[in-house]
């Protein structure tokens, strides 16, 4: 009998390939396609011809779109996590959850391997390789692309070779879309200057008067937008279109990969970019002094686990519960005006906000203590200040 390989599929070159490459082994093969947000049904659907046509023994598509938001993004925005301050890990998070997604399947039909399209470039080999390993200890991983060290001209020889009639001209850009973002790659983002013209975002600009919305957050999930209750991914999803139309969320993040080097990348996350704002700019009336602190902490290690493929270690778990327990009173409105490459948050309601006015205003008054109570708080407060500065005039310094 033919050994059987499960494929992650994504219908690009690299997949193509790898999907007539190992048939050419023996193996048979299968693929399947982790849908976290980033098609519609026509495009799943010529892709599934596509994979029939190329010879695949079956195809899959696998929605993981609520999974995804329910164990992965929800605790990216509970934490604001942005990576370097900017991105919002659109990728490197999706493909743990993809990874994921191909192992289940993969126990589920026995197959003796699995296999991806990755480079020996790149962060994904890690990330696939790292989720493979843990959930599929018996199974052997293939990366044809990283094990052959092809190029794109050998790849595409190959598949000519294979009488394989697709579009083999190489788009200017590599665009990767998924519900929490999208990444673009070309000729900019491969040196250290340039950005990425208006035509290499697939979302185009067509809105240039400033709109006013609000976001309702629920224990610091969004469930509605502009009054109207609604899922959380229905949220995400309508920000994304809305925001998209405005050109918010697009930028260049510089960062270091998982093996070592400095990467460049472009993307465009007007839904992530939107709601960690207004989620943060709520967090900050409703949380207390040392929960924004403790928790900025804590989020900068969940977004470097997630980030590296490790989010199948213990220590996330952990990092999900003290993020969940810190959303208990993240609930409220956020009103946020949109405009062309930009958008605000203009402030916030909440019935936890701590800037509340029964107890004082900032700058001005306030009614839980006296003028010498301030004057002696100031005092004892500023003890250890002054004793360092007597000490120094006093060595002579």
């Amino acid at each position: 009998m033919k050994k059987k390989v499960l494929l992650a599929y994504s219908g690009g070159l690299d997949t193509s390939y790898c999907l007539i490459y190992l048939q050419s082994l023996g193996y048979e093969v299968h693929t399947a396609l982790a849908d976290t947000g980033g098609f519609t049904k026509e495009e799943l659907d010529v892709l599934a011809t596509k994979a029939n046509k190329l010879g695949a023994a079956s195809h899959q598509v696998l929605n993981i779109v609520e999974e995804y938001y329910q164990e992965g993004i929800r605790f990216l925005l509970y934490g604001n996590v942005l990576k370097n301050q900017a991105y919002p890990l659109s990728v490197s998070a999706e493909r743990v959850f993809q990874a994921r997604a191909i192992a289940r399947l993969a126990n589920q039909l026995n197959v003796d391997a699995i296999a991806h399209g990755s480079t020996g470039a790149g962060n994904d080999q890690v990330r696939f390789d790292l989720v493979f390993q843990a959930l599929c200890p018996g199974k052997e991983i293939i990366a044809p692309i990283r094990e052959k060290k092809l190029s794109r001209e050998e790849e595409i020889q190959f598949l000519k070779e294979h009488k394989v009639d697709m579009n083999f001209d190489k788009a200017l850009y590599s665009v990767n879309q998924g519900l929490w973002g999208t990444s673009v790659g070309g000729k900019e983002t491969l040196g250290s200057n340039g950005f990425l013209p208006e035509e290499a975002f697939p979302s185009k600009v067509t809105e240039s008067v400033s709109k006013s919305i609000v976001i309702e957050f629920e224990k610091g999930q969004p469930v509605g937008l502009d009054g109207k209750k609604m899922k959380p991914v229905e949220v995400i999803k309508a920000l994304n279109a809305l925001g998209g139309s405005y050109g918010i969320g697009r930028d260049i993040h510089v960062g270091d990969t998982i093996l070592g080097i400095k990467g460049r990348v472009g993307f465009e996350a007007p839904a992530p970019a939107i709601l960690i704002k207004a989620h943060q700019g709520l967090e900050k009336h409703v949380l207390s002094k040392f929960q924004l602190q403790i928790k900025e902490q804590q989020s900068l290690w969940y977004g470097q686990l997630m980030h590296e493929g490790l989010w199948l270690d213990p220590a996330c778990r952990n990092l999900e519960a003290f993020l969940e327990s810190s959303q208990a009173r993240v609930t409220g409105k956020v009103f946020v005006v949109l405009a062309p490459y930009r958008f605000q948050v203009h402030g916030i309601e909440s019935k936890f906000d701590l800037m509340n006015n029964l107890f004082g205003k900032y700058g001005e008054m306030n009614s839980l203590w006296s003028a010498d109570d301030a004057k002696g708080f100031a005092k004892i407060f500023g003890v250890q200040q002054m004793i360092i500065q007597k000490v120094g005039e006093h060595a002579g310094e």
